[in-house]
């Protein structure tokens, strides 16, 4: 091979390097354009979990008040830990909540008046740990109402939290109070 050949051969692939750097750092550059930005962890909720009044005419019963007494200081959800939260003042009676401090809080009122909802005929009934609860959906969060036991217990999860907690207090309930017919 002669000499001039050689040389137009290597400055060919000097430019195909040269090509494929420059290459690299455009569209490189546009990739990391087009990739999705990381979502940053909610903010931390501090303080006490304020809590809505409602009529509770029971919640000062024997049943009520060792229901609260015996409710656990933590709750799983998944891999998270609820804790239970401190509830603003006023709070309250016969009333808790659990939080991880960035989602809703899941809470438990217990004493309330009788669901609309619970009626004889109600079909819509789940049973958990032994436990007959009525579910009433919202766009947020679930409420169930507990149907076969002396007071009425409404446990509010919100949407996305697992059945870990609803397990957890339906086991304490069987374990507490006294099961009775619908």
């Amino acid at each position: 091979m002669d000499r001039p050949r050689i040389l137009i051969a290597a400055g060919l692939a000097g430019l195909l390097v040269v090509g494929v750097i420059i290459v690299a750092i455009v569209f490189g550059s546009r990739t990391d354009e087009l990739a999705e930005p990381a979502v940053p962890p909610a903010p931390l909720r501090t303080g006490p979990v304020a809590l809505v009044p409602v009529p509770a005419p029971n919640a000062g019963s024997a049943d009520c008040t060792t229901l609260v007494q015996k409710v656990p200081a933590t709750l799983q959800s998944g891999s998270t830990t609820l804790t239970k939260a401190a509830l603003a003042e006023p709070a309250p009676p016969a009333s808790v909540a659990w939080t991880d401090q960035r989602s809703d809080p899941i809470v438990l009122r217990c004493g309330l008046d009788k669901p609309a909802e619970l009626k004889p005929d109600t079909q819509n009934l789940r049973a958990i740990d032994g436990v007959a609860w009525l579910p009433i959906d919202s766009e947020t969060a679930t409420t169930w109402y507990l149907a076969d036991r002396p007071v009425y217990v409404a446990l509010t999860i919100p949407r996305g939290t697992g059945t870990g907690p609803l397990q957890d207090i339906s086991s304490l309930i069987g374990k507490t109070l006294t099961k009775k017919p619908l």
